[in-house]
């Protein structure tokens, strides 16, 4: 750990910028900005306010801003999950089918539904073989039909791109000809931008106007031309909520916050809603289960309302920011469409029971959110203070005038619904004398020492970085140590792996077709060579027709560590029993190594030979 680094609190880079409110100073300083800083005193927010115009115009001008991209593509993409394409809510492996409807379905009940779905494919386990990232769209032949599903639902669809992909298999074209190649296959939305805060020049060149880039974290000012999307992804709020400076710049760019790591997600809820901006939900992170808590899952739903009939005031030039405030730690923004006015409001202090604006009259204040009329009382000046109960971090939507129907204000339980990935029964091996080719071991209580390395994947427990900021090395990528004790039973270990004669035989003797045949080779290989490209079903179905199993994690350790196993060259990773699943994600630890290293990244899955005590993140 870096002397000083504090990974639960944003770093500098992260922090919001001071607006100068100095009517000489220089604001080129603001286009590096994530968040424009408010002030804390609300006498500096008409100057405040004053500045961030004068900062736009000028920036608009300097790079000679038009904005012409965005009339090419849709708009108001403003909820967006990021999904695992192996989600167990999306894909069901026991039937070997994609479960779209189900999937939104219970998006719908949850979030309130998506307008968008990043269907993430490769990293953690790239690196595993030499398959690039693009195969790994390519290996799922109903891929686009999955992608149609989606798009008849309403659902845009984006793909993932890892520029950081060298050490694998490449390419016979450039990386940008082969993401456009897999959006042209695909048919889908646009492209996420792992890593990469922007994809100009030969990308968007190689892209159709219409698919949209969408870069991670923040997005440079002249890229916000031609990339419609980014994640606000590390951005740390002032105390009294700031703006988001590529939304401020450009009223249509649709930025999503998100916290991956976080239980609560109250901030970035607030920050988005004030903001007329998005939201990623993102519960499944790269093998691990982050979920979301009911009430902020109702909060999204309540402004899910919103975002589907007033989306066009969200994207209103006619913005102010802390408009109108009535006092305390309730703010709104304004925003006026066809000459009507929607305050979005959220309270970031206690529970309120009084004024949250200070407007003009009109008649018919209403929350949208919950379809109750709202109290009105006059106050000095000709204006009325607007208000009633909003609890602590809630939200409301003000109009004047209509109402969406009575609905529950958003709220609920705020704690965080945890749940621990366990490892799947293990199935019986009927056998009873020891088979040939095989050696027994003893059972008995036996010390386990594991190493591994820490990524951003679920192994032993549940999510690595609770809460924290951002993982940086040395802390991630670093070694984990972990002392387990096991009771192991006695059992048999075969000396080497199940070769591809062996596995011909059980093909043969069932006519065994496996639930996904579009990389399965097992039997067709060299008949004294290991079988490869084989899932861990096809694995578990050889060995129930051998009266076998495979050995658990513990078991393969044991019998290694004792000089059991004999590995054939070159070798090969080697599944075990040992499967684990939170209801979202699931993996299967693999044990050995393999010849095969992918170089260049420390995204890569861990390659090379291993030794026993060693298994990755699978």
């Amino acid at each position: 750990m870096r002397p000083g680094f504090n990974p639960y609190v944003p770093r500098p880079i992260d922090l919001p910028t001071e607006v100068p409110l100095d009517p000489d100073a220089d604001l080129a300083a603001l286009d590096e900005a994530k968040i424009f800083a408010a002030p804390a005193d609300p006498a500096l927010w008409p100057a405040w306010r004053e500045r961030l115009t004068a900062w736009r115009a000028d920036a608009r001008r300097r790079l000679d801003y038009g904005g012409r991209h965005y009339d090419e593509v849709p708009g108001d993409c403003l909820t967006v999950c990021l999904a695992w394409l192996w989600d167990e809510t999306l894909y069901d492996h026991e039937r070997g089918e994609f479960t779209v409807d189900a999937f939104l379905d219970g998006a719908e009940r949850d979030f309130g539904g998506f307008d968008g779905v990043v269907l993430w494919h490769a990293y953690p386990v790239i690196g595993l073989d030499d398959r690039n990232q693009f195969d790994f769209y390519r290996d799922v032949p109903e891929l686009p039909d999955v992608v149609r599903a989606f798009q008849a639902r309403g659902v845009r669809v984006f793909v993932d791109y890892n520029p950081w992909d060298t050490g694998t298999r490449r390419e016979a074209v450039s990386d940008e000809e082969a993401v456009a190649a897999v959006v042209s296959a695909l048919g889908v939305d646009g492209v996420f931008l792992d890593t990469l805060k922007e994809g100009a020049g030969k990308l968007r060149a190689a892209l159709p106007p219409h698919a949209v880039l969408a870069g991670e974290s923040r997005v440079p000012l002249a890229r916000v031309e031609d990339h419609a999307m980014s994640w606000a992804q590390w951005f740390a709020d002032s105390d009294v909520p700031g703006v988001l400076r590529a939304k401020w710049f450009e009223r249509r760019h649709v930025l999503h916050h998100t916290r991956r790591w976080h239980r609560g997600h109250l901030d970035e809820l607030h920050s988005a809603w004030l903001n007329g901006t998005g939201i990623l939900v993102w519960e499944s992170v790269f093998g691990v289960w982050v979920g979301w808590s009911e009430r902020d899952r109702s909060l999204l739903r309540a402004m899910r309302r919103v975002h589907r009939g007033h989306a066009a005031w969200l994207r209103s030039e006619d913005w102010t920011p802390l408009a109108d405030h009535a006092g305390g730690q309730v703010y709104a923004s304004r925003w006026v469409h066809d000459g009507a006015p929607l305050w979005t409001v959220a309270n970031r202090g206690g529970d309120v029971d009084g004024p949250w604006l200070v407007t003009d009259p009109a008649a018919g204040f209403v929350d949208l959110l919950t379809g109750e009329p709202l109290a009105v009382t006059p106050v000095e000046g000709g204006k009325v203070a607007v208000g009633g109960a909003l609890a602590a971090g809630g939200i409301a939507a003000v109009a004047v005038g209509g109402s969406t129907g009575r609905q529950a204000a958003p709220g609920g339980d705020p704690g965080f619904p945890a749940r621990a990935a366990v490892r799947a029964p293990v199935p019986a091996a009927p056998r009873v004398a020891v088979p040939e080719g095989m050696l027994a071991l003893d059972g008995g209580r036996r010390d386990l020492l594991v190493r591994y390395r820490v990524r951003e994947t679920g192994l032993y427990g549940e999510a690595p970085y609770v809460d924290e900021w951002k993982p940086l090395p040395p802390r991630l990528h670093s070694t984990g140590t972990l002392r387990r004790s096991v009771l192991l039973g006695r059992f048999a270990i075969a000396e080497r792996e199940v070769t591809h004669g062996e596995y011909a035989a059980f093909l043969a003797a069932t006519g065994y077709r496996p639930v996904r045949p579009e990389r399965f080779t097992a039997g067709q290989g060299p008949a004294d060579r290991p079988v490869t490209d084989v899932d861990l079903a096809d694995a578990r179905a050889y060995g129930a027709w051998a009266g076998l199993r495979l050995p658990t994690e513990d078991e393969w350790q044991a019998a290694a560590e004792a000089g059991l196993l004999r590995r054939t060259s070159p070798q090969v990773w080697e599944l075990t029993e040992s499967e684990h699943t939170d209801g979202r994600t699931r993996f299967v630890i693999l044990k050995g190594g393999a010849d095969f290293r992918a170089e260049g990244s420390d995204w890569y899955f861990d390659g090379g030979p291993r030794p026993p005590r060693s298994p990755p993140n699978c």
